[in-house]
C-alpha cells in the first residue's frame, strides 16, 4: 500500500511556506501565491525546507486525508515554482480559435462563435500555423484550475467518435467507430 503522506514535501529557497492556527497553508513563490485549507485534524509542520503532514490515527478517513493533503501541498509548491500547462488541439474543417480582447474566440461548427473568458489567474494563448491544427495552451499556477479550464474548453465540442472532429488534448487518442456500410 502506498504511503505517500509520509514523504516530506521539499521546497527551495525561492519558496516560502507558512501555516496559520486554522491549518491554512500559504505557499509563495516566483510565479505567485496559493493557499489551501487543510483538515484541522491533521498537523502540518514546516522546518528545514520541508513540509511534513502528520495524522492523528490510522483510521481510514485520516489515512486518506493524509495522502490527499500531502499531494495538495506538493502541487502548490510545484505550481508556484514551475507552473502547470495543458495543451488542446482543434481538429475539423472550419474549426479555429483566436484570442480577441482577452477572450478565447472559438469557431466550432455551430451557427455562432463561442467566446470563453478565462479566469484572471489563468493565461490562455493560441498558436495556429497554416495547414496545422490550432493549439490552445492553458497555463497557471493552480493545477486544479488549469485542469478545470482545459476541461471546460474541451467540453464546448468534444471529439466525435466517427471523424474525430472537435477539441481534444494534445496526444489524446480517440478511438474511432466504423461508419455505416452501404448495402448493395
Amino acid at each position: 500500500m502506498a504511503r505517500i503522506g509520509d514523504n516530506p514535501v521539499p521546497f527551495g529557497d525561492e519558496v516560502s511556506v507558512s501555516v496559520d492556527e486554522t491549518n491554512t497553508v500559504t505557499v509563495e513563490g516566483p510565479k505567485g501565491t496559493l493557499t489551501e485549507q487543510i483538515d484541522p485534524e491533521l498537523t502540518v509542520e514546516v522546518s528545514d525546507g520541508e513540509v511534513v503532514v502528520r495524522r492523528p490515527t490510522d483510521r481510514k478517513r485520516h489515512r486518506s486525508l493524509h495522502g490527499l493533503s500531502r499531494s495538495l501541498i506538493q502541487n502548490m509548491v510545484e505550481g508556484v515554482t514551475e507552473g502547470y500547462k495543458k495543451e488542446l488541439e482543434i481538429r475539423g474543417v472550419g474549426y479555429r480559435a483566436q484570442m480577441s480582447n482577452g477572450a478565447l474566440e472559438l469557431a466550432l461548427g455551430y451557427s455562432h462563435p463561442i467566446f470563453f473568458l478565462p479566469p484572471s489567474d489563468i493565461s490562455v494563448s493560441v498558436k495556429s500555423e497554416r495547414g496545422q491544427d490550432d493549439v490552445i495552451t492553458v497555463e497557471g499556477v493552480d493545477k486544479e484550475l488549469v485542469g478545470q479550464v482545459a476541461a471546460k474548453i474541451r467540453s464546448l465540442r468534444p471529439p466525435e467518435p466517427y471523424n474525430g472532429k472537435g477539441v481534444r488534448y494534445v496526444g489524446e487518442d480517440i478511438t474511432l467507430k466504423a461508419g455505416k456500410t452501404a448495402a448493395r
